[in-house]
């Protein structure tokens, strides 16, 4: 650590964060914990969160242990434990993987990061504020922002997600693309007496799958995606009841419809699925991507906000280890993009699931491999 960039009595790095979402609020922290300045960039007028509940795995809680927020944070979580339903409700698990494997716990966004912001210190999250554009220089690098002002820093992080214009200025041409056919419908509604004790997640026909899983409060969170799926032409209801009739197999899916149905239409959320190409690189001498903005899949495999903050704890381990600022970024870069080039390769082999049993096989794999072999890479880069 003697020659790091973070030594007791230095100038303190400066950092412009981009993006107050999840792995921003999380950057924030990790900086903060380095005893850098930083300024988190929120284009919104509050501290919110989009989509109802996000699942994370033993991966990124360890890191939010490390930051000293783990336990706050594991407080409002749901611990579940995921079954393969086929449509006809028999439930399948592979053989030979770990209950770990199988073993997440799902939040509700808005709450997690509001826990995130209040760590990071409100006062060091700039609302109303988005980025316009960032000039490099040899000694720091100048964020504009919409409104004309500008903010120095030592570095600046894109966290902005799947359209970040961080990223557009760094890679021109490589914006987000529609994951063909690709939708997804889904909302948090009360549980209304319903028993759910796991989640649940079901493979049915025409490339459909859905699941619930009872989340805080009392409430229960719905999905219902479809790969190469006709264009929506009806109400969101409408188009979810329908492909939720694909996951009804003598009855098994009526739940799922009551939920649907019972669901007001403006609490249902509905999305084309983006992804984002597979990039060059992630970093220049001042500027790194981390999340989605680097790297965001197709959500079929569930584990993008995990995976993000394990970018942040990357980083941040390449920041302590490393005595100038393109260097670290550039070992980073090095330990994360073949880890994604895995990743990616899971995410496709998952979306070609044939059935509920081969979905299963193929799912328990990634956790498996995340959890084990891609944690461990991760986990050394601290050394």
């Amino acid at each position: 650590m003697a020659n790091s960039l973070i030594n007791p009595g230095s100038t303190k790095l400066r950092v412009v964060i981009a993006g107050g979402g999840l792995v921003g609020m999380t950057a924030g922290i990790a900086f903060r914990h380095l005893g850098a300045d930083i300024c988190v960039l929120e284009q919104a007028s509050e501290i919110r969160a989009a989509g109802a509940s996000i699942n994370l795995w033993k991966n990124a809680l360890d890191v939010f242990d490390d930051l000293g927020v783990g336990e706050q944070i594991r407080s409002i979580g749901t611990s579940l434990e995921t079954w393969f339903y086929d449509a006809s409700g028999q439930r399948f698990r592979a053989a030979g993987f770990d209950p770990e494997d199988y073993a997440f716990t799902l939040f509700s966004r808005p709450i997690l990061n509001t826990i995130l912001a209040d760590a990071v210190g409100q006062e060091n999250i700039l609302l109303n504020s988005r980025l316009a554009g960032f000039e490099e220089g040899d000694n720091k690098v100048t964020v504009t922002l919409t409104d004309g002002k500008t903010l120095d820093a030592d570095l600046l992080i894109g966290a902005d997600g799947v359209y970040s214009t961080v990223r557009q200025q760094m890679l021109p041409g490589h914006p987000a693309l529609e994951h063909k056919g690709h939708h997804v419908w889904r909302a948090v509604v009360p549980l209304n007496g319903q028993e759910i004790n796991n989640t649940i997640l079901t493979v049915g026909a025409d490339r459909t799958r859905g699941g619930l899983a009872k989340t805080s409060g009392d409430q229960v969170f719905w999905m219902i995606n479809q790969f190469d799926s006709a264009e929506p032409t009806g109400t969101k209801k409408e188009e979810a009841l329908r492909r939720a009739q694909n996951l009804n197999d003598g009855n098994w899916g009526e739940s799922l419809i009551r939920l649907i149905g019972s669901t007001p239409e403006d609490k249902i959320l509905f999305n084309q699925i983006m992804y984002v190409p597979e990039l060059p690189f992630w970093v220049s001498k001042r500027v790194a991507l981390i999340g989605d903005a680097a790297h965001g899949l197709s959500p079929h495999i569930a584990a993008g906000g995990a995976l993000g903050i394990e970018d942040v704890m990357v980083l941040t381990n390449a920041i302590k280890a490393e005595p100038n600022l393109p260097a670290a970024l550039n070992r980073y870069q090095t330990q994360r993009m073949p880890y994604f080039e895995t990743v990616r390769n899971f995410s496709k082999d998952v979306e070609q699931s044939k059935d509920s049993k081969d979905f299963a096989r193929r799912y328990a794999a990634f956790t498996h491999w995340m959890l084990n072999d891609g944690y461990s890479a991760a986990r050394l880069s601290q050394l």
